[in-house]
């Protein structure tokens, strides 16, 4: 299977557990799909809770986020949305020459927004995310090296002015971090 998103989708889909959100009905994009021809070559799932999660005005509940990193160097936050009515809907902040400040903390711009759900057209059985052009920032604290991570935000708005914000807090749990194949790095780091 050579797409990294569809990857990322059913890694994030089989952590994701329906609980108390509301359903969903897909949003309509207006953006050609992108090829997909990288690779995921790290991928750090961090546990905890969305304290703020919310996509074109509406409040959702999540599980988890993870971090990929691509072999070209596109990152992704995506968060596995709590939907009982929809096991794959995963909302993902993706971009690209994300920057250290220093060691505990990380910041992506964002430039497009994956979006993902049932309805999706499915390429290796996995559904394919829809791409909506956007702008905004991730910001990340802690470490993943250490495996801590303190929490997570973003906030981005894509072409058609629909908000996307994400303030997610680790519950603690050490991060798990799985290099998946060696690639050359794509962070800015000031300290190295």
């Amino acid at each position: 299977m050579r797409l990294c998103r569809p990857v990322l989708a059913a890694l994030i889909t089989a952590l994701a557990s329906p609980c108390f959100a509301e359903t969903s009905r897909p949003i309509p994009v207006n953006n050609p799909q992108a090829q997909q021809n990288a690779f995921i070559d790290l991928l750090a799932l961090i546990s905890g809770h969305c304290k703020t999660f919310k996509v074109a005005g509406r409040t959702y509940a999540c599980k988890t986020v993870a971090y990929a990193h691509g072999d070209k160097g596109r990152v992704n936050f995506a968060v596995a949305v709590d939907d009982p009515a929809d096991a794959n809907h995963v909302v993902s902040f993706s971009g690209e020459n994300g920057k250290r400040a220093d060691d505990n903390s990380y910041e992506l711009p964002i430039d497009r927004m994956l979006l993902n759900s049932k309805d999706r057209p499915r390429v290796d059985g996995l559904p394919v995310p829809a791409e909506q052009t956007s702008t905004g920032v991730c910001r990340q604290t802690g470490n993943f090296a250490a495996r801590k991570v303190n929490d997570v935000t973003c906030s981005a708005t894509d072409n058609e002015g629909r908000k996307y914000e994400l303030l997610f807090v680790s519950d603690g749990t050490p991060v798990s971090v799985r290099r998946i194949r060696q690639s050359a790095p794509s962070i800015q780091d000031p300290f190295k």
